[in-house]
C-alpha cells in the first residue's frame, strides 16, 4: 500500500493582518464609499450607496471600473453621455478620487469599538499586527497617523499601489510576512469585511476571519446599527454572515 504524507504547521499564531475600514476603524465604512459617490456625481452621473460598495476592498481604481461595470450604472452613463464608459473615463474618475479620498479620511478614522482591546491581546499573545488595504500608501499614512493618536501602532502596513497587484490578489499578504519575517503563513490570521479581504487571505494560504456588523456588508455606523430594531439589526446581520461565509473564511464574526 502506498502513503503519501502531508507537512502541517501545528503551532500557534503569530501574526494578524488586519483590514481598516469597517475591521479596526471607520464603522460601516464610510469614507470611501462617499467619495465614489462624489467621483461619480462629477460626472454627472447619480449612483447609490449600495452600488458604491458593491466592490469594496478592491484597489480604488479597480473599484471605480467594477462599479461602472454594473448594468444600472452603465446603462446611466449611456443615458446621460450618449456612449459606453471607457478607460479614459475610469482614469479620470480616479484621478478625480486620489485628492477626495485623503481629505475625508481622518474624519472617518475613529477605531471601532474594541480594536484597542484585542490588539492587546494580540501582543500578550506574542503576535505582530500589521495591514492590507484597497487604499494606496499615500491614504494608509493617513488612516496610520490618526490611528497611532488613538494608540493603534500596526507593526507594518501595506497600501495596494506597494504591490505587484491589490486583492483579491495575496501579495500584500506575503509581504506583510515578508517585512516582519514571519512564517509559515499558517501562522498568520487574515481579518477583514469585504469579500476581496477573503478572498486575499485565502489565497495566500492563511487563516481568515471575516467581520459581518461593522463593515461593508451592512454598511451602517454605530449611531445607525443602534438605531435599528431588532428584527431589522438581525436581517441585516444575517445577510451580512450569509454573503461572508459564502466567500470561505475559517470564520465569520460580528465585529473585531
Amino acid at each position: 500500500m502506498d502513503f503519501m504524507f502531508k507537512r502541517t504547521y501545528r503551532g500557534s499564531l503569530k501574526c494578524a493582518i488586519l483590514d481598516w475600514a469597517g475591521t479596526t476603524m471607520d464603522y460601516g465604512v464610510y469614507a470611501p464609499a462617499v467619495v465614489f459617490i462624489e467621483v461619480y456625481q462629477r460626472q454627472g452621473v447619480e449612483i447609490s450607496m449600495e452600488e458604491a460598495r458593491g466592490p469594496m476592498g478592491m484597489h480604488k481604481k479597480v473599484h471605480i471600473q467594477k462599479i461602472s461595470e454594473m448594468p444600472a450604472v452603465a446603462k446611466r452613463w449611456r443615458e446621460i453621455k450618449g456612449r459606453h464608459i471607457t478607460s479614459e473615463d475610469i482614469n479620470k474618475m480616479f484621478e478625480g478620487f486620489v485628492p477626495l479620498q485623503p481629505a475625508c479620511l481622518a474624519d472617518y478614522s475613529k477605531l471601532i469599538p474594541g480594536t484597542l482591546k484585542v490588539l492587546a491581546d494580540f501582543k500578550k499573545r506574542g503576535m505582530v499586527t500589521c495591514s492590507t488595504t484597497g487604499y494606496t500608501r499615500a491614504m494608509v499614512d493617513i488612516n496610520l497617523r490618526e490611528a497611532q493618536k488613538q494608540g493603534y501602532y500596526p507593526d507594518n502596513t501595506v497600501g495596494s499601489d506597494e504591490v505587484p497587484a491589490a486583492r483579491p490578489y495575496p501579495y500584500a499578504c506575503w509581504k506583510n510576512a515578508i517585512d516582519l519575517q514571519v512564517w509559515p503563513v499558517e501562522a498568520c490570521v487574515k481579518i477583514g469585511d469585504t469579500l476581496p479581504d477573503v478572498g486575499e487571505g485565502l489565497n495566500a494560504g492563511m487563516w481568515v476571519i471575516a467581520i459581518a456588523l461593522t463593515g461593508n456588508e451592512v454598511g451602517l455606523n454605530e449611531e445607525e446599527v443602534n438605531a435599528l430594531d431588532l428584527e431589522d439589526k438581525k436581517r441585516r446581520l444575517e445577510r451580512a454572515r450569509d454573503r461572508l461565509a459564502m466567500a470561505g473564511p475559517h470564520y465569520v464574526v460580528d465585529s473585531i
